[in-house]
């Protein structure tokens, strides 16, 4: 699979890895993927110390037909999985799968379904204005808001503060969330047309998988990504 210009390493330079993680915030399983490509990156260290690693975060919005205000959280759930049991049945499904991750999900606490909009364009702000560890934090950050505490990340002053505290500059990040009421769509990356849903990985852009598979199988893929 050919999805992106990565070129070859030359013949003498050191060994590079380019991943694209498509993501939404309002995903949990994203959030799982996220947390398993970690310690992926962890164990390829250990493995492959010679290997330069990127990771571009790719913005992938599952819902974007969600007013900009959102909506309640709980009925849009309930009415989405048909029942109030199979919402039960699901989350505790997530919630078992984001154990081995360390993750305690609370979906109780999330009164609203949020338009990711906002926060996936700051999250592409955060790349072009700030460090790839800042936007990393950031993504992580706002993730953790969302789905631990049930903060509304479509709020333009949760946004804010968030990314305050991942360190981001204060000036421009206030004049970007100011004009972003102009914004209608999310900056789409020119691989996102063959994503059918999130998350999914693009490795050096040659392999490609859908879902929260665990770190080891991310690093399998990682070796056969860089051997070629």
């Amino acid at each position: 699979m050919n999805t992106s210009n990565h070129s070859p390493t030359s013949e003498g330079a050191a060994p590079s890895l380019v991943i694209e993680y498509f993501f939404d915030f309002v995903c949990p399983w994203c959030l799982i993927g996220k947390r398993h490509l970690r310690i992926a990156m962890i164990l390829l260290a250990d493995l492959r110390p010679d290997v330069q690693v990127r990771v571009l975060w790719r913005s992938h919005q599952l819902l974007p037909d969600i007013p900009p205000g959102g909506v309640s959280y709980q009925p849009f759930y309930i009415a989405r999985l048909g029942s109030a049991e199979a919402v039960v049945r699901r989350r505790a499904e997530v919630q078992q799968a984001g154990n081995p991750a360390g993750i305690q999900f609370a979906f109780e606490r999330i009164e609203v379904m949020p338009n990711t909009v906002a926060a996936h364009n700051l999250s592409t702000w955060a790349a072009e204005n700030g460090t790839e560890a800042q936007q990393s934090a950031l993504i992580e950050s706002l993730f953790a808001a969302y789905f631990m505490i049930g903060e509304d990340i479509g709020d333009p002053s949760v946004l804010q503060r968030r990314a305050l505290a991942c360190g981001l500059e204060a000036e421009g990040l206030q004049k970007h969330l100011a004009d972003s009421d102009e914004q209608n769509g999310i900056m789409r990356s020119p691989q996102a047309d063959y994503v059918s849903g999130v998350p999914f990985f693009v490795f050096n852009g040659k392999h490609a998988i859908s879902g929260a598979y665990p770190p080891e199988t991310l690093v399998q893929v990682m070796l056969q990504s860089i051997q070629g």
